[in-house]
Parts: structure tokens; sequence; C-alpha cells
């Protein structure tokens, strides 16, 4: 395609396929690139994304962040699966997220519909408001909450993530994570930060290897 000869194709190719660091990402993408597909679980990830109103791209890139398409991969902290739900969190949902891949994606999909129902109301801009879904995804909403009324306190915009992301990094000290409109406690906000950025950037990837298609031309594709 024309997209291939351009040179923010190149960057992205350099940066997920050329980059030695990044092997196991690269695995992933190069079978979008040859495949037309992210992982086996696409078509359970296009029907669930519906249900949040989400770019199928989109939450395939999150759950790359997160489990690299390894549907039994655990944490440290004991999260599973694709989506690394905590089985404690699937149990409140009435979902055993080890059960399967399907599950463990509709668990992790009604966790960001609960998301959605806090900042929803919370943050106007719809693009603005991805941003701090995904932070609170990483990070749980406790904490971007806290960042958000830092931002407010301190004359920056608790709207705008560029802003409230400064005050989720500086809750690692003392000063701020102690502060008295800080509910949440001490949290070390570069990971959620990064966590953000490398799934937006994916995602862009995956838009432009990956054109959306129709219903209809699913089917069709389908078929052949």
């Amino acid at each position: 395609t024309s997209y291939r000869k351009t040179d923010a194709y190149a960057h992205l190719y350099a940066k997920y396929f050329r980059n030695s660091r990044s092997s196991i990402i690269i695995r992933s993408d190069y079978y979008a690139l040859n495949t037309g597909k992210v992982s086996k679980y696409d078509e359970i990830i296009k029907q669930f994304s519906d249900t949040i109103n989400w770019d199928w791209r989109l939450l395939a890139s999150l759950i790359c962040q997160e489990s690299r398409f390894d549907p039994d991969v655990t944490s440290w902290a004991g999260a599973y699966g694709l989506m690394q739900i905590m089985p404690v969190t699937g149990e409140r949902l009435g979902i055993d997220v080890t059960s399967s891949p399907r599950n463990n994606i509709r668990a992790g999909v009604m966790y960001i519909n609960m998301l959605h129902k806090i900042f929803d109301p919370r943050i106007e801009d719809e693009k603005e408001r991805l941003n701090f879904i995904l932070a609170s995804y990483n990070a749980g909403p406790g904490h971007v909450l806290d960042a958000m009324k830092l931002a407010e306190k301190n004359g920056m915009n608790p709207e705008k993530w560029s802003d409230v992301e400064v005050w989720l990094l500086k809750k690692s000290e003392p000063k701020y994570y102690n502060d008295d409109v800080v509910r949440s406690g001490y949290f070390k906000g570069k990971e959620s930060v990064a966590f953000v950025n490398e799934i937006l950037d994916r995602y862009e990837h995956y838009r432009n290897i990956l054109p959306e298609r129709s219903a209809k031309e699913e089917k069709i594709l389908a078929k052949r």
C-alpha cells in the first residue's frame, strides 16, 4: 500500500521490527504484518470491543501490552491471562478468569466498562478520557483520581492527560502522596505513563497496517 512508502511507516517498522529490545512485540506485530491479524483471538476481541464501543485494534493493543497474547501468563501479583485480571476481581464480576481466554477478555472488558462509568462523567473529551482509562487499567482509578486532584490544586487542568500525568509521576514523592487531597497514597507512576504511551503507539501502528473493514467485508473474507 502507499502507506508503506511513507516516513511514518519506516519509523514504526524500525520501532517494532528492528528494535532488539522488543523481540516479543516483534513476533506479535510481525504476525499482523504478514497475515492481516494481530492474534488468534482477533474474533473474540472484536466481539467484546463492540460492547464498550472501542476499536478492536485498541483493545488488541491493550491485550498485547498486558500479556503478549499469552492466555496462561501469570504476573508476580497473581493477575492472570490475556488481560491480566486478578482472580478476585473476576469473582466480583461473577467470572472465572482462568477458565478460558474468552472469559478472561469478558472480565477485562467489564472492568473497562466500570472505568468508563468513573471517567465518562468527569472528562468530556473522548480522546483525553481514553488516556485516563488506560492509565487506570494499569494503576487503578484511585491513583489517577488523586493525580487529577493534585493537578487541579496546583493550577493545572485535571481533564488534560499531559497535565495529570505530571502529578501521577509525583505521587512517589512524600510531599505529594501525603497531600490532603490524596486518598490512595504512594504510587510510582512511571510504569502507568509508559503503559498509556505504548498502547497508543501500538494502536496507531495497528490502525495503519490493519485498515478497519466493514462487517460485510469481514464476512466475505471469512468465507475465503
